[in-house]
């Protein structure tokens, strides 16, 4: 049974309900040591798939439906989250980019891989169906499925960090790729790193950064595949939700306990893939091209860069909020230390801004958020998240871990009475108050949560030398690179070695 077919009303997206019931059914998921038979259910996920279905029943809700939905373009009258539906116009782009803050939102910015993420490339698969050659009714069925229920999809793409010395062909017990072909598809065995919430999602699109294709064929494929497929496995890196589970309480952990995306291990043992699923198939040019002409590079970031930008609304409130109750808001440095993580937020949101309010034309009268502001995201981003914690580090200091144990202290009068005394915020802010702001920013930057995040940041568009060179060969490819050039070329004609050769001047 497909996940689509959940929904009691196939002209609508799923419900929160629908979506947690799509999860029951079939899926490999492996967690210290042992299967999780229901994943809606287990510690380690039961409240983050819960967060997952909350966005879902927005979709639903007269209070933000308007904002996250527009009508779909299958015929059928019903409506999608607008992200799966591509843009034609600056005002279409402002529409998903609301939609995105406004999703967001409902995480405080902790969530990044939600189904909005991946719609940035199901999105395009019917305008640019051409694009996938032999494989282009395979992208239109997939766009026409994707946008009709919005389906959540994770991705893997970057191969393992095993004998990174080697080429892909000398690593192929490793990596993904073909291992027999019959008539009715391929069959597939290797494994990608990560699949970020893979363990939530219904489906799994499977690809090759540009920085790993190699010349091997066998390697050359791209494809989507169901999580409940024969053979495809996920082994869970340890679970901060259900540490904060057993070893506290919401509390003490208000954001690992809820936002966790479970990272994992994405293996397929010798798994079958039906023609109808795949996109790419042993052409090493396209899979090459992929990133950089497939319209998901820019989709991607508009969704990125404005998660991220709610999620420095959240951090610099709460930093605000976390000086105020030490009473070090009034020092001067503190004032312009926040000053400067509120300039990093700024920065992002006018990025997310540019993206949408210069469109670049694309193909069959679709637009794509713009790409020189899509780069600037990937390439600045990962930097400021580590200055942001720098600064948090610096101007908060010790306030971060003068804290009880868990929520549990309160509830002895032995204890509670001194922490009352000598854990009181500043302001009129009492003990209970000033630790409640101090573990929700320990959550956020010190636990195994808050870390995960900070490595999640500097690495989500990739490596940090590939987005950097991304940088410089597209300002090659569009020809700014040139302008620029000639712009230094006529400064330089301006003079000579025997001085001025434009008379305005006075040699």
């Amino acid at each position: 049974m497909k996940p689509e077919d959940f929904r009691s009303d196939k002209t609508r997206p799923f419900t929160g309900a629908e979506y947690l019931e799509t999860l029951r059914h079939g899926r490999e998921v492996y967690i210290n040591g042992e299967r999780v038979t229901d994943v809606t259910t287990h510690k380690a996920f039961r409240n983050s798939a819960r967060s997952v279905a909350r966005l879902y029943d927005a979709l639903h809700d007269p209070k933000s439906k308007d904002i996250l939905t527009t009508l779909n373009d299958l015929g059928n009258g019903g409506y999608t989250h607008r992200s799966f539906k591509m843009a034609r116009s600056r005002e279409d782009l402002r529409g998903q980019q609301q939609a995105i803050a406004e999703w967001s939102r409902l995480s405080y910015g902790w969530m990044g891989r939600t189904p909005d993420y991946k719609a940035a490339l199901m999105n395009t698969l019917d305008v640019n169906a051409e694009w996938y050659g032999q494989f282009a009714d395979n992208a239109r069925a997939w766009h026409r499925r994707a946008q009709d229920s919005v389906l959540f999809m994770n991705h893997a793409i970057v191969n393992p960090p095993v004998d990174r010395g080697l080429s892909g062909s000398q690593v192929k017990d490793v990596f993904i790729s073909i291992k027999k072909e019959t008539d009715a598809g391929i069959y597939v065995s290797g494994a990608k790193v990560v699949a970020t919430s893979a363990a939530l999602t219904h489906y799994n699109f499977l690809g090759q950064n540009v920085a790993g294709a190699g010349d091997d064929t066998d390697m050359a494929v791209s494809f989507i595949l169901p999580m409940d497929a024969p053979g495809c496995k996920l082994f869970c890196r340890v679970s901060y939700e259900q540490i904060a589970a057993e070893s506290g309480s919401p509390f003490d952990y208000p954001l690992s306990s809820r936002f966790d995306e479970n990272d994992a291990i994405f293996v397929l043992d010798n798994v079958f893939v039906p023609w109808e699923n795949v996109l790419i198939h042993r052409d090493i040019d396209r899979l090459r091209r992929f990133q950089p002409t497939s319209g998901f590079l820019n989709g991607y970031c508009l969704q990125g860069c404005t998660r991220y930008a709610v999620k420095l609304d959240f951090m610099s409130a709460l930093v605000a909020k976390a000086l105020h109750t030490t009473g070090a808001d009034t020092f001067r440095g503190n004032q312009a230390l926040l000053g400067e993580i509120i300039g990093w937020r700024n920065l992002f949101w006018t990025i997310s801004d540019s993206m949408v309010n210069n469109p670049e034309p694309w193909v069959n009268g679709s637009v794509l958020p713009k790409l020189e502001a899509a780069l600037c995201y990937r390439t600045f981003a990962g930097d400021a998240y580590g200055r942001i914690k720098e600064i948090i580090e610096k101007i908060i200091a010790s306030a971060l871990i003068y804290l009880p144990s868990s929520v549990k202290d309160f509830a002895n009068p032995e204890i509670n009475k001194y922490l009352a005394q000598y854990v009181r915020g500043s302001n009129g802010i009492d003990h209970i108050q000033r630790i409640k702001t101090m573990k929700l920013l320990w959550d956020a930057i010190g636990t195994e949560f808050g870390g995960r995040h900070e490595l999640y940041e500097r690495n989500y568009s990739g490596n940090h030398e590939d987005v950097r060179l991304q940088m410089l060969t597209t300002a090659q490819r569009t020809g700014d690179m040139d302008r620029m050039t000639a712009l230094v070329d006529q400064c330089m004609a301006d003079y000579d070695e025997n001085g001025w050769r434009d008379q305005r001047w006075v040699s």
